[in-house]
């Protein structure tokens, strides 16, 4: 482990508090100058360092920089040497984990960014993504997943987030079908996923699943066109996650677990647990026609079943769903 590393693992050790820079040098076996350097080059990164005179170094509550080597901290075993990329800014997580897929030989890999200059939704939509504040990620992976196999990934990582949130908080977030996470009846995460396929295998060659997600709230708000519908995991007087690295590798955790056996569906009941729309009015629409309907279930291919006005059932595979607020 590197200078840096190991000066940060103590002051996150004592987070909140101060410790002397002898004290730092004696514990690790280090000189007072090797201290100092380590601590400057974790400062240029990010982190919120204060130093205070006669009383030492103090790593700030609300320091939370996304690192490659935090992240792995909090990794299962078998995910220790999973590929992770950072960055400070990009334009898109899900553009850059295409180029990785397509350029590089690594077979898997997981992009991450402190804020993307472009993010993208479903449908042509745009994901504010200001920085410090949320998670953005997107896995790159080459399945061997038909087709029609392959739409499960978007609810199983629907699941994987929401599970994820669940084990380290006190919330309970639900989905609204497919892609959309929510919690106190506000959007907090969208997933957006991207195949390129073989047409003549009907094999999924490359898949690319993205992942935003408000933490927090941003210091200046949302925009106003999403200020109604967009909230956060936490709020600033929470300290449930007060390190997005955890809640970054718990998601991954989550996610391989599921994807290891996504084929055998387990995960659908899940997703139906939590998916609110079930049993509530929605209306759609269908070569430029709106239907009115009711969902009923999530079929095996994560399909969302509904009935019509007129009782027939019909399967939706994509699109947009609205709901009556505060669900639209």
């Amino acid at each position: 482990m590197s200078t840096k590393l190991r000066i940060l693992s103590l002051l996150k050790q004592q987070k909140g508090s101060n410790i002397s820079g002898q004290a730092l040098a004696d514990t690790l076996g280090l000189s007072r100058t090797s201290i100092w350097k380590g601590i400057k080059t974790l400062q240029e990164e990010g982190y919120i360092i204060e130093a205070v005179t006669n009383k030492g170094y103090r790593l700030s509550e609300k320091s939370d920089v996304i690192s490659i080597e935090g992240i792995r901290s909090f990794l299962h075993t078998d995910l220790k040497t999973f590929p992770i990329h950072t960055f400070k800014t990009i334009d898109s997580t899900n553009n850059k984990a295409r180029s990785f897929a397509m350029k590089s030989s690594q077979n898997q890999g997981v992009v991450l960014a402190e804020e993307q200059t472009k993010g993208r939704g479903r449908l042509g939509k745009s994901f504010y993504s200001p920085s410090q504040t949320g998670i953005y990620m997107s896995f790159f992976l080459k399945p061997n997943l038909s087709m029609a196999d392959a739409t499960l990934v978007t609810t199983a990582t629907a699941v994987a987030v929401c599970l994820a949130i669940e084990k380290l908080t006190t919330k309970r977030p639900s989905i609204k079908w497919v892609n959309d996470i929510y919690l106190n009846d506000t959007k907090i995460c969208g997933i957006l996923t991207e195949a390129v396929s073989d047409f003549e295998s009907g094999k999924i060659e490359t898949l690319i699943v993205g992942v935003g997600l408000n933490v927090k709230e941003p210091l200046t708000g949302f925009p106003t066109e999403i200020s109604t519908i967009a909230g956060s995991l936490t709020t600033d007087t929470e300290k449930e996650i007060s390190d997005r690295n955890l809640l970054i590798a718990e998601i991954m955790n989550q996610f391989h677990m599921i994807y290891q056996t996504i084929e055998e569906r387990t995960f659908l009941e899940e997703y139906k647990k939590r998916c609110f729309v079930i049993g509530r009015k929605i209306t759609f629409k269908e070569r430029k026609q709106e239907f009115e309907a009711i969902p009923i279930d999530i079929d095996p291919q994560g399909g969302l079943v509904v009935q019509l006005a007129d009782g027939q059932q019909r399967t939706l595979s994509y699109g947009e769903i609205i709901m009556k607020k505060p669900f639209d």
